[in-house]
């Protein structure tokens, strides 16, 4: 997965990561969202969702302590990174700010 990771995070086009959990209720209700600004955006911005449990060294890497967590990388750089429940509003406005998209 590492090597995988890197190569998606290094396009031309921001990525937002979603670090999430199958077991966390806040996940569950993050997931709608980010699936609208995937889809509402999918030329401007690439959506990945990692489950911590199953990657657990890139959570490590990461330093990913609460889940859900979002990532915004640009060309391989970590822009932006915070746990917890986000609205959309909040989601675009951290994309806008340092995805240029």
């Amino acid at each position: 997965m590492k090597a995988n990771f890197s190569e998606l995070i290094h396009g031309d086009v921001p990525v937002l990561i979603d670090f999430h959990a199958e077991w966390c209720g806040p996940c569950k209700m993050q997931s709608p969202i980010i699936k609208e600004i995937a889809q509402s955006m999918k030329d401007k911005l690439r959506v990945i969702k990692i489950d911590v449990d199953k990657n657990p060294s890139l959570s490590r890497k990461y330093k990913i302590r609460g889940v859900p967590t979002l990532a915004l990388f640009k060309d391989g750089e970590l822009k932006w990174m915070q746990a917890g429940m986000k609205s959309k509003q909040q989601i675009l406005k951290v994309i806008d700010q340092f995805g240029g998209a």
